[in-house]
């Protein structure tokens, strides 16, 4: 018989005991390629898409997906030509040849996604696919309650409008405020361009969320491996 059997795959992956992972078929929990799987249903792992109550369990142990906390200054390249430091300096050393999912601006620091999936890179930098990111900018000035209702409506940029899917005010200060923006974006310095346009220039900008993944305690320069049910969320909301 060809393939391995479902629950040695589903462990594997993290689900739970084979004993569990025997339990979650036998409930009609688990599809496979759309179906419904039942007890005994041998898998390919390199290329079957398995769920269990919705949320998509990645299989395939090549695959790796990398949270780091890009530092002020650093390039969101594998190379720079300008010999600016660069994202590929910091995983020059790992087995994988992983790339860069989107890109932040050689000032903005925080959060970015690398891997090595193709088709999972896309589909979270594809604004279609709706995955949220999240940035909180130190701003010039001091922001009024109003700023939240402006936020509320597309704020006109050059290049057609914006939609923030949420925003909270951390702080404010006389000279400086903090805001949290959320939005799904991915046209270039976005959110600079848009606390410009609405008066209130950005003096230091971090992504702390791209989707379910957070910047969770990561220095600049460090990295993580995204696993478990982590790495799940993350291929679910995607669609994959």
């Amino acid at each position: 018989m060809d393939g391995e059997r479902l629950q040695k795959v589903l462990a594997a992956a993290g689900v739970g005991s084979r004993r569990v992972c025997d339990q979650l078929i036998a409930e009609g929990r688990v599809t496979v390629n759309g179906k419904t799987a039942i007890l005994g249903t041998r898998v390919d792992p390199q290329t079957a898409v398995i769920h269990v109550d919705g949320t998509r369990i990645p299989t395939r142990a090549e695959h790796v997906v990398l949270a780091f906390h890009k530092p002020r200054g650093v390039a969101s390249a594998m190379t720079d030509q300008k010999g600016l430091p660069c994202v590929g300096d910091y995983v020059a050393d790992r087995p994988e040849r992983v790339f860069h999912v989107g890109r932040l601006d050689v000032d903005t620091e925080g959060l970015l996604l690398l891997t090595n999936d193709g088709e999972l890179a896309n589909r979270i930098a594809h604004p279609s696919h709706g995955v949220s990111k999240t940035y909180v900018a130190t701003v010039r000035g001091r922001v009024d309650p109003g700023l939240r209702a402006r936020l509320r409506k597309p704020v006109e940029l050059d290049d057609g409008p914006v939609n923030v899917d949420a925003s909270r005010i951390v702080a404010v200060e006389d000279e400086r405020s903090v805001v949290e923006v959320s939005l799904h974006e991915g046209r270039n310095r976005i959110v600079r361009r848009l606390f410009d346009t609405l008066d209130h220039p950005v003096q230091r900008l971090v992504r702390t969320k791209v989707g379910p993944v957070r910047l969770r305690g990561l220095a600049p320069g460090e990295l993580r491996e995204i696993t478990g049910k982590e790495l799940q969320a993350l291929y679910t909301e995607v669609g994959l």
